[in-house]
């Protein structure tokens, strides 16, 4: 007999999940990288997992080893038809056929955020949301808690470089969550503390205009629990309509935060810096990534961790030893000849605070940059945003636009980008043309690859073709 809303939750209800009760779960698209998260939840409690993906990737191939059953072709003879429940992305199409068969069919079908808010909903929950820096942030939270001896549960945005996993688990009752913005999907969410890193306009084919964008941060901090703490980058708009009932603030460097760095310092593409929280200062963090905004994405983690009690040696030793989490600011080549960095940056925001980020650590040297735009629609609504932060590099090579979830939209191409920066130094290519014309280029000094598409399997070719 097939399981109904009310048999799920009643699992959930319990402090531990009982994996003779829930004994199969399907996903439908199971690759991504919060349904991963997930997808490893449930395998790493002895219960069933299988999915469908539309495209193998590393990702999926490790999933794949650690025992979860996955497939790439839409066929209603691969679903698990013993599921218990299905969790899918709203990426996955309406006329997508397996999708399709389990609706008809009566299956339950949750949200991947709705099944997270199942699983966190009587756990001590460290939520961080964010146009931009979440994923690190986040990723650095459950580093220290993890490395410290602290403990706890992670549902990561990204690949956390110490661990190579987006999900890992505890005994202690304490989750750390990248809450997602996209759909809305943080509002599902009770957290003890919550983050906010920034709310730069973003998803506007969801939210439509930029003030539902910010109205549904504000409803985010709604969902503070009665006794909990949001910790809010320094001058987001709409802060003074934050609900919490302890609100504190942190920046990089102003001092009319509650936490800030100073005495900032660098070498060879790393900081050391002092950091004050609350009037007490916390001497010689050492961060080993590059990026001032990661500086910041690190005093917030920090943050957190003084609150939960954790000591400053303990702190200081996680951060030195944190490396990063795959695609934000990850280092492909770092020599003094050349350096190479790849990066998930996919909106001006963040494009423009890597490449000042890489002028910062690496003075002097040419930069020349790969971007492929993410999103037609995401290319229509901030073309001019794009064109003014690559506009930064010395130059840039410009891919087609990677569309995800998206059918075309008319007139929009990677070219209203380039014809925006005044094609003066940026070149529009194929991935064929990029990776023939990089293995004939030997000045480069420091190359970036940024985009949040398909772009990282070019990475490697591109590597071995320039040490070649």
């Amino acid at each position: 007999m097939k399981k109904t809303i009310n048999d799920i939750e009643k699992y959930f209800e319990k402090s531990s999940i009982d994996s003779n009760e829930l004994r199969s779960i399907y996903f439908l698209g199971i690759g991504g990288i919060g349904m991963s998260a997930i997808a490893r939840y449930f395998n790493s409690r002895g219960i069933k997992v299988s999915g469908y993906d539309k495209t193998e990737t590393v990702l999926t191939k490790q999933l794949q080893a650690e025992g979860i059953s996955v497939h790439y072709e839409d066929s209603i003879a691969m679903v698990d038809e013993e599921a218990d429940f299905v969790v899918y992305t709203p990426a996955i199409p309406s006329d997508h056929q397996e999708y399709t068969f389990l609706i008809e069919n009566g299956y339950v079908l949750l949200k991947r955020s709705e099944v997270l808010a199942l699983i966190t909903k009587s756990s001590f929950n460290i939520c961080v949301a964010g146009t931009h820096g979440k994923t690190t942030t986040s990723s650095m939270i459950a580093h220290i808690l993890r490395h410290s001896g602290y403990g706890c549960n992670a549902f990561l945005g990204g690949i956390a470089s110490n661990y190579n996993t987006n999900f890992w688990s505890d005994t202690n009752n304490v989750c750390v969550i990248e809450a997602d913005e996209y759909d809305r999907s943080f509002l599902k969410l009770n957290p003890d503390i919550a983050i906010i890193t920034a709310m730069d306009p973003d998803h506007l084919d969801i939210y439509e205009t930029k003030k539902n964008f910010s109205d549904a941060f504000v409803s985010f901090s709604e969902k503070v629990k009665n006794d909990g703490l949001l910790i809010c980058k320094e001058g987001l708009d709409r802060h003074k309509d934050f609900v919490c009932s302890e609100k504190v603030t942190y920046d990089l460097n102003k001092a009319t935060a509650d936490a800030y760095a100073k005495n900032l310092t660098s070498i060879n593409g790393s900081y050391q810096f002092d950091v004050m929280i609350a009037g007490v200062e916390i001497e010689k963090v050492e961060l080993n990534m590059g990026g001032l905004h990661n500086i910041e994405n690190a005093i917030a983690a920090i943050f957190v961790a003084k609150k939960l009690g954790i000591s400053d040696v303990k702190i200081k030793e996680a951060i030195a030893t944190f490396q990063g989490v795959k695609r934000r600011f990850e280092y492909v080549i770092k020599s003094d000849q050349m350096v190479m960095i790849d990066d998930y940056a996919h909106h001006p925001s963040e494009l423009e605070a890597l490449i000042k980020g890489v002028r910062g650590l690496f003075p002097g040297k040419k930069c020349s940059l790969v971007f492929q735009p993410h999103l037609y629609s995401r290319t229509r609504d901030f073309v001019e945003g794009f064109a003014n932060a690559l506009s930064l590099a010395d130059e840039v090579f410009l891919l087609p636009i990677y569309p995800a979830r998206e059918k075309p939209i008319k007139g929009i191409t990677s070219e209203l980008i380039a014809e925006k920066m005044g094609m003066n130094k940026v070149v529009l290519v194929s991935k064929e043309e990029l990776l023939e014309l990089l293995k004939n280029k030997k000045n480069t000094e420091v190359l970036i690859m940024a985009g949040a598409g398909d772009i990282d399997s070019l990475v490697m070719p591109i590597k071995n073709s320039i040490l070649i």
